[in-house]
């Protein structure tokens, strides 16, 4: 069950998050071991037709934990800005969670590695 997000002043539109999740570096994508323990790693990544692809190695334990529990979590900052005498930090933020799959199609695979390369 999705909750609702506690400071709704401070929500991004749904175009907005789109050109923040487009324009970002890179992004922490968390997934879980089969223990249910959280693991987060820094990606490359890019939007292709709603979809983010992300590179990485044919092993590993991002990949393993994916084979395991398909159910993601992947977070992009944008601009921050500390407020010290806030004691506080503006920032632009997106999370969006859904399901990993492994790309198998070479057509999808090449495409998504074009892509991959245009944006880096």
């Amino acid at each position: 069950m999705k909750k609702p997000i506690r400071r709704e002043d401070r929500r991004l539109d749904d175009a907005a998050a789109m050109a923040l999740l487009m324009r970002g570096e890179y992004g922490i994508l968390s997934t879980s071991d089969k223990n249910n323990r959280p693991y987060g790693i820094p990606v490359n990544y890019v939007v292709m037709d709603n979809t983010i692809f992300f590179h990485c190695a044919t092993e590993g334990q991002k990949l393993e934990n994916i084979t395991t529990n398909q159910g993601v979590s992947f977070c992009v900052v944008g601009k921050t800005e500390r407020l010290p005498e806030k004691f506080s930090t503006r920032y632009e933020s997106v999370v969006v969670s859904g399901n990993a799959d492994l790309v198998d199609d070479p057509v999808l695979k090449k495409n998504a590695l074009d892509a991959l390369v245009s944006k880096y």
